[in-house]
Formats: structure tokens, sequence, C-alpha cells
């Protein structure tokens, strides 16, 4: 059963839905805001990302939400309707019914447990409504924030994998962690 783009998952305070064309320019401002602290990890978050990178990231997230391949939550503060971050469920295997997660916080509200949150409602979704059987989420070894987050969401560190990820030109080695439907029960 496809998933529609209206869905919404509520979380505590946190709300996550599909990225909407109205919201290109709270993500711009978010990035822009965000260069120090997820610029380094990420680089789609650059000094130069302007409001057309912003519109088309959340074109290209719709288009493959509708694939049925990729599934990108803005995260919202349930309350106020405030842009926190995103996460979403990516690289899907139909084949080995898993997937990858990527998630991040805008700077002003880090460090406030939004992410691992997000992270366990965005698993509960893939687990529950995509029948995955495995999340795994990369990060860079020294991405600290990133590997704290993965394992407050409840996943396991698995390996080192070398070569990993590929990141500015160059392959880089991965801090790899798994989530299983069990995790989440514990």
């Amino acid at each position: 059963m496809p998933v529609p783009l209206d869905l919404e998952l509520v979380e505590g305070a946190l709300l996550l839905r599909a990225w909407r064309a109205e919201d290109a320019p709270a993500l711009h401002e978010a990035v822009r805001e965000s260069l120090a602290s997820i610029g380094r990890w990420l680089p789609w978050c650059h000094a130069g990302y302007d409001l057309d990178e912003a519109q088309a990231w959340i074109r290209h997230c719709r288009e493959r939400w509708v694939a049925q391949e990729q599934f990108a939550f803005g995260v919202f503060e349930q309350d106020t309707g405030a842009l926190l971050g995103s996460v979403g469920l990516n690289q899907r295997n139909h084949v080995h019914r898993s997937a990858a997660m990527g998630y991040w916080v805008r700077q002003s509200r880090q460090r406030r447990g939004i992410a691992p949150e997000a992270a366990k409602s965005a698993a509960r979704f893939g687990f529950g409504m995509l029948g995955l059987v495995r999340i795994e989420i990369v990060a860079l070894p020294e991405n600290h924030a990133s590997r704290r987050t993965a394992e407050r969401a409840g996943a396991r560190f698995e390996s080192i994998a070398r070569h990993r990820l590929w990141m500015r030109e160059e392959a880089r080695d991965g801090a790899v962690y798994a989530l299983v439907p069990a995790n989440l029960e514990s």
C-alpha cells in the first residue's frame, strides 16, 4: 500500500511530515543557520546554499516519496510549527527489506533530544509501514554527535566500514550502526 504524502507522525512534541513547497524558506533559513555545526558532516550544507536549492530538494523529496523510494520528513515543533530539522529513510533495498537513515537538527535546537526521538519515530514508520527489517545509520567516525544520536535512538554499533562513504570527492570510512525492530522494543 503506498504511503500517502499527507502522512503525519507525532512523537511527543514533534511532528514529522513530508516536505511541502511552502517549507522552502524555513529550510533555507535552518540550513544557513547550521553551517558551522552540520556543514562539515553534510556536503549539501554549504555557504552558498540558497532558496533554489531548498526548493529543488523539496521537489526531489516529494518525487521520491511518490515513487515510494525515499521518505524524507521535515521535523517540526508540533505546537508552533517551527522547523527543527529533518529525518529520512533512503537507499531502500526491497530485496533485503532495509534502508538507510539520515537526520539533522538546526543549530539553535541541537542537544535537546530532538534527533533521537525523530529517528525512533522514522524507524517505527519504516518497520511498521514499509515492512523494513533493518535500518542503517552511517556516520563519519569522528562525527560523535551523529553517533551518539544513533545510540540514543537504539541503534547498535556494528563496524567501521572502510571506504563506506563518498564525501567531497573522496572515499571515507563510515561508522555503521543498525536498528532492527527489537531495538525499539527494549
